[in-house]
């Protein structure tokens, strides 16, 4: 390799150096397309892996004056996580304008798979090429998602997956992990024997399915003690969430801890405070939002599980671009790292 390979990053010009073929070649075996034979093909790939080229998404783009337009497809309503996932998104439109990315985002009806169908429905690629989605795990939507890949616009699952479709990626945490971290915490939080209550958004959803599968085989394995009531559904409403929370408490007026699995968490730390049960139940929570900080604030919320949704976004864009100009991606889904967060360790102004 020569020095100046050796201390910045290689370009096509050094493959192409490095190989003893032209750019025009380089570019042919780069981007997969044929009138290459097969030894010449593999002196590039050698290259390739020789100066550990990765391609410059950028240049590329910038090299077929290529505008890249992504679409977000959020749920609507008033779900405070997806407030926060809308402002990332939106902090990143300044930065991607200037690299030739176009990101629109659209609302839809909360826990629709059919307005989410009809959404994905009209993507093309006349005002698409890649589609980020919070997807239900629905086999409508499936059917959906593999239509507008049919019709060659890309599509990345953000937060919720829907793995049986063509999505190309999903981008998020590993909900099963998340669900058992939340099970080891809650079986050192309680003593053998104690009733747990379990609230989701909607168990059609599959992050929340996942984090409940976790918790639950976490605990069988670990805290076999505990009793496990529910899961109950509060569809990330926070009356629909309060409502299943005093039903809970009705129920079970022994309740020792919690576990929300969605959003909602409003109507839980609203309710245990009116019926005087704040602090006496242990209450794990998922996304620091405005209603959970103040609820660990409060002490009404033990821990926050919270995925970072200004990486999530970073981590999406990022992907798109890459499909979009044709670049390789690892093989594996590189998942968001989870955080934890107590009262002690929350750091924020306020």
């Amino acid at each position: 390799m020569s020095v100046s390979t050796q201390h910045k990053k290689p370009t096509v010009r050094d493959v192409a150096r490095e190989a003893g073929v032209s750019l025009a070649t380089v570019d042919r075996v780069l981007n997969g397309r044929a009138g290459v034979r097969a030894t010449t093909r593999e002196k590039v790939e050698k290259a390739v892996a020789t100066l550990n080229y990765t391609r410059d998404v950028s240049a590329s783009l910038l090299a077929r004056a290529k505008t890249v337009k992504v679409h977000f497809l959020l749920p609507g309503g008033a779900n405070p996580f997806m407030e926060n996932l809308a402002a990332a998104i939106r902090s990143h439109t300044q930065t991607h304008e200037e690299n030739r990315t176009n990101i629109e985002i659209t609302r839809i009806a909360a826990l629709d798979p059919s307005a989410l169908c009809n959404a994905i429905d009209k993507l093309g690629l006349q005002n698409c090429d890649c589609a980020i989605i919070v997807a239900t795990d629905d086999e409508s939507v499936r059917k959906s998602i593999d239509r507008a890949c049919v019709k060659g616009v890309h599509v990345i699952t953000l937060v919720s997956d829907n793995p049986a479709s063509k999505r190309a990626r999903f981008v998020g945490i590993n909900n099963i992990a998340a669900g058992r971290t939340a099970g080891s915490l809650m079986g050192r939080f309680c003593t053998p024997g104690a009733r747990i209550g379990l609230v989701v958004g909607s168990m059609g959803l599959r992050d929340h399915r996942e984090r409940f599968m976790g918790f639950h085989d976490l605990v069988l394995e670990e805290f076999p003690g505990l009793d496990l009531v529910g899961p109950v559904e509060g569809f990330d409403d926070t009356h629909e969430t309060a409502k299943r929370t005093r039903e809970l408490l009705t129920d079970y007026p022994d309740l020792a801890g919690i576990y929300s699995m969605g959003a909602g968490n409003a109507g839980i730390i609203s309710t245990l405070s009116d019926l005087g049960r704040a602090r006496s139940i242990r209450v794990i929570a998922h996304e620091l939002t405005g209603d959970t900080i103040e609820g660990l604030r409060a002490g009404v919320v033990d821990v926050v599980l919270d995925q970072n949704s200004q990486a999530e976004v970073a981590m999406a864009i990022g992907l798109a671009r890459q499909i979009i100009a044709g670049a390789e991606l690892p093989q594996e889904n590189k998942s968001i790292d989870i955080g934890l967060f107590l009262r002690d360790n929350l750091n924020l102004p306020g």
